[in-house]
């Protein structure tokens, strides 16, 4: 990230509106328009009902990230909430909006992160999928919509209650519920496939390892967890560490299962399948490479 004079000093306010048009003064940055203010930034945005989505949202903010206007991940974080607050009439309005387009990129593979979804997807066995680190739950709506029992968990309580409101809104059953990765609120061997997607790169290495013994603790059959393989950690996504394939190695080794498969697709990918209780032998990593 290179920094720019004009970067905003942490605690200033970050206001942020919707704008057709570009307003006198305001720096056009891609698909995003910013000044200084003497509180702090302003920032217009054009996305409105129909274009609104998480892509879209990113695509806008990332050259944001590049000229250093937006530092860290509370203020991208900010930056973000309030693009998809200001993109409808209402608050309503827009998070739907934000959902239904999201999901719909999601679906018909427009969206960067299909691919990932899409083998994540591929990977679940069984009936029952929870959805450690799930965020705003797009990848646990879609598992309920496939028509599997789906749950879903995270840390923030406002992101539970936005996926919650908004499977009400698309009937569509996800049981969401707030929790640490790290001690899961879950029964032991109580879901079939327990997923972990793109979540411990924003955990140290203490943390990442109890979130990958959680999961084999609640996983009846599979835990599924896929890593970015980053140049740096993104610190505006709140990643902490720069992941690779020896991580992925050094969890699979420390942990108790009955088999390991690592996979490359889009990332890094440790699909491990949970060891007997009886049985607490560690088994054998099988790598294997999936094509790009």
């Amino acid at each position: 990230m290179t920094l720019v004079d004009d970067a905003p000093v942490p605690g200033l306010r970050l206001a942020v509106r919707r704008s057709m048009t570009v307003p006198s003064g305001f720096d056009v940055c891609g698909d995003i328009a910013w000044r200084r203010t003497p509180e702090g930034i302003e920032i217009v945005h054009a996305l409105d009902e129909a274009t609104i989505s998480d892509s879209a949202m990113i695509a806008g903010l990332l050259p944001l990230v590049e000229r250093g206007v937006l530092i860290g991940q509370a203020g991208f974080e900010e930056a973000a909430t309030g693009i998809i607050r200001t993109s409808a009439g209402t608050e309503a309005r827009s998070w739907a909006a934000f959902y239904d387009n999201s999901l719909d990129e999601l679906r018909t593979g427009s969206s960067p992160f299909s691919p990932v979804h899409r083998r994540a997807r591929s990977l679940i066995v069984g009936d029952s999928v929870l959805e450690v680190g799930s965020c705003f739950g797009f990848f646990a709506l879609q598992c309920a919509e496939d028509g599997r029992r789906v749950a879903a968990c995270d840390i923030s309580p406002g992101a539970v209650a936005l996926l919650s409101e908004n499977a009400r809104r698309r009937r569509t059953p996800v049981e969401a519920v707030r929790g640490d990765a790290t001690d899961l609120p879950f029964s032991g061997s109580s879901v079939d496939t327990v997923t972990l997607i793109h979540l411990l790169e924003h955990l140290d290495d203490t943390a990442a390892m109890s979130a990958v013994s959680e999961a084999l603790r609640v996983a009846r059959r599979r835990v599924v967890i896929a890593v970015p393989y980053e140049q740096d950690a993104s610190e505006h996504f709140g990643h902490r560490v720069r992941l690779t394939e020896s991580h992925l190695r050094r969890w699979a080794d420390a942990v108790d299962h009955a088999g390991a498969e690592l996979l490359e697709d889009h990332g890094g990918w440790l699909v491990l399948r949970p060891a007997p209780e009886a049985d607490g032998r560690v088994g054998q990593i099988r790598p294997r490479l999936l094509a790009m």
